[in-house]
């Protein structure tokens, strides 16, 4: 990896950099939906569309992630970084402007194609600018803010909406991303993968495939999954996922090298963070609805009520990043994958049309603990596992499976939401949510069986080192 010979601002500026653009891009994940009644009231539109709303940013996202990172090693990740970030302000404000249903759609799909380019480098600049014995803690405290703005999105999003209005949810970036731009083009060091080319063909292959997967879990639950569209996505989506995976077994240069995978760290941790935000993504998406229609909370109310939840990732991911540091990362991570899936699992026994909080604060509890635990040493794990040059297609790749993970547990925890239950009732809410939540949970708690699978590690001075023998560095080697 060549790096500027001066550092422009060290680990500092790189942490609070590259932290507050992770919280923007992750934030956009849910922060549109505690704010669709109001949309629709203001824009039109069907049930349809505004389900576009939320899938639009993740559908680009998910699809262009690990483009983004293959832009940045070739062409520089700190311009790719300022060009991600440019185009993710300026859609935040084409959605704020937006006259229609339509062309708010557009300006999420935007918002996406920035996200993809920027948050999938907010890891690689960090990582340059902070020493190794330090990167726990940074990770930590990078986990715990991107953490919070995934959770806390029905907060401050239903917050917004009802104090002020659902334009300032898209609003909030632009006076962010104003003062991000001129810092991290004074701050942070320039860096590139060494001999980093465009595999363009394997990224027809891959956006091409998650595009088509993606579209067909979000139209699903809407069309039915025997529609035509539906599998045609899936089918055809999945097709070219095959063609990517034996691209990068045969290109001598493919965007996301096969034998990465061999490493038992880097596998693990990988399907351990696609598990864990399916768990994740569709409890919240199901409990934020639920406190509200069942319950009866205001979008405030209801955001506040899940704090326990929501706000644990910034007061326990810096400690989970120390301790990272001393034990490894393995059983961190999965105590925090089992932590939650028995946190959800909690909440599917107790929830009913008229639940007391002190009976749900015991999940909210045990599931905000765990998911602290998981993010930050989850980010040391990949970071970890493979060479340097290859740390911003990593990131990349992890951060994808992140969000194919997020828009399947959407997608599959609605649509078993919608076979039990419905929107019909309270009682009728409950009979879908519940058990949504059991599924959540299972799920979760496969991902802490597969973070089993990552090798125990040792220390080796400062630093902690894999006992396992790295076949990526013996591959790379040669």
């Amino acid at each position: 990896m060549s790096q500027q010979t001066a550092r422009r601002g060290g680990a500092v500026w790189a942490l609070v950099i590259t932290s507050v653009a992770g919280f923007m891009a992750a934030l956009d994940n849910l922060v549109v939906t505690t704010a669709l009644p109001s949309i629709r009231k203001d824009l039109g539109g069907a049930l349809d569309d505004l389900e576009w709303t939320v899938s639009a940013y993740t559908l680009t996202f998910a699809v262009l992630l690990m483009f983004g990172a293959a832009l940045g090693d070739r062409f520089g990740r700190r311009r790719l970084f300022l060009a991600g970030l440019t185009v993710f302000t300026g859609a935040s404000a084409a959605a704020a402007m937006a006259p229609g249903i339509g062309s708010l759609i557009a300006a999420r799909a935007v918002q996406g194609v920035g996200a993809a380019v920027m948050m999938p480098l907010t890891l690689t600049l960090l990582t340059a600018a902070v020493p190794a014995a330090r990167r726990g803690m940074a990770y930590g405290i990078w986990g715990a803010v991107n953490g919070l703005a995934v959770a806390s999105g029905p907060l401050i999003g239903g917050s917004l909406t009802e104090h002020i209005s659902w334009h300032w949810i898209f609003w909030l970036n632009v006076p962010l991303g104003v003062a991000l731009l001129p810092l991290a083009r004074l701050r942070l060091a320039e860096s590139r993968g060494a001999g980093a080319r465009l595999d363009l063909p394997g990224t027809l292959l891959v956006s091409g495939g998650l595009f088509g997967i993606v579209y067909g879990l979000v139209r699903g639950p809407v069309d039915g999954w025997t529609g035509s569209l539906v599998l045609t996505g899936l089918i055809a989506g999945a097709a070219l996922l095959v063609g990517f995976v034996l691209h990068g077994v045969r290109s001598e240069n493919p965007m996301l090298p096969m034998r990465l995978f061999r490493s038992r760290a880097f596998s693990g941790i990988n399907a351990a963070s696609l598990l864990m935000f399916l768990g994740m993504f569709g409890s919240i998406f199901l409990l934020s609805q639920y406190m509200q229609g069942v319950l009866g909370y205001s979008p405030t109310e209801a955001g506040l009520m899940m704090l326990p939840w929501t706000g644990m990732p910034m007061l326990v991911a810096p400690v989970a990043g120390i301790l990272s540091d001393r034990v490894g990362g393995r059983p961190v991570v999965a105590t925090g994958l089992f932590l939650q899936a028995v946190g959800l699992g909690y909440m599917a026994s107790v929830v009913t049309a008229d639940v007391s909080y002190g009976a749900q604060l015991p999940g909210l509890i045990i599931s905000g603990i765990g998911m602290a635990l998981f993010f930050a040493p989850a980010s040391n794990l990949v970071m970890s596992s493979v060479l340097p040059e290859e740390q911003g297609i990593a990131s990349g790749a992890n951060n994808a499976l992140r969000e194919v993970g997020g828009a399947l547990g959407i997608a599959v925890m609605s649509s078993i939401f919608s076979a039990q239950g419905g929107y019909e009732s309270a009682q009728a809410f409950v009979d879908g949510l519940r058990p949504a939540l059991v599924v959540g949970s299972a799920v979760v708690a496969l991902a802490g069986i597969a973070a089993l699978v990552i090798p125990a590690r040792r220390r080796t001075g400062q630093a902690a080192v894999a006992m396992e023998p790295a076949p990526v560095l013996e591959t790379a080697a040669r």
